[in-house]
């Protein structure tokens, strides 16, 4: 029997100026499901991040983490709620942003590497296990003319933000499915989905 998710990590870096960057988009996601559930964020010291927790769609108990230690150091504020909860690592779905997936496309997985995102490499290490699941949100790559950090801190295009609201509304519909009906459900469901105009 696979570990219920009980804890849903939005991957960011905190504060104003980071606020809407390709590299938040995981915050995005996680503050959508805070609204959507009505849970609401308090600061958690502790956990060094945001926390809101309440009912999920299946009336279990959920947790919801946004770390406020910069994305290199997220596995810490993980680490700590997990500790602090009791959850093994395997209840936590990490949700982050990937330059390797087109604006638009998400990839929800049960386990795998870091695939070169600082934030994940950080929550592996913490967690001392790559088995957890992650939702990754697609952000585009940053092609030739720009470099990648740049592009992960910059905002998307006028373009691109309807394509991102929707594929928020598709992220949080496969968590919802995902807890409901279990990740490879969602996982059938969902990554094949591209979210368009």
């Amino acid at each position: 029997m696979p570990v219920p998710v009980q804890l849903i990590v939005g991957l960011g870096n905190p504060g104003p100026k980071y606020d809407r960057t390709r590299h938040n988009i995981g915050f995005d996601c996680v503050d959508q499901l805070a609204q959507r559930w009505a849970m609401p964020w308090q600061e958690n010291r502790r956990f060094k991040g945001y926390c809101a927790t309440g009912r999920g769609p299946t009336g279990e108990k959920m947790y919801l983490l946004k770390p406020t230690t910069y994305m290199n150091r997220s596995g810490e504020s993980i680490r700590a709620a997990l500790d602090w909860y009791k959850l093994p690592p395997e209840s936590v779905l990490t949700v982050y942003d990937d330059m390797d997936l087109p604006v638009g496309r998400l990839r929800l997985r049960l386990s795998g590497s870091a695939g070169g995102h600082n934030g994940m490499k950080s929550a592996i290490a913490h967690l001392g296990t790559q088995d957890f699941p992650r939702l990754r949100l697609g952000i585009g790559g940053s092609g030739p003319e720009k470099e990648t950090i740049s592009h992960v801190l910059g905002r998307f295009t006028p373009q691109e933000t309807p394509i991102i609201k929707e594929v928020l509304n598709l992220a949080t519909d496969a968590v919802t499915v995902g807890l409901k009906q279990g990740l490879e459900k969602a996982m059938s469901l969902y990554n094949p989905r591209q979210a368009e105009l």
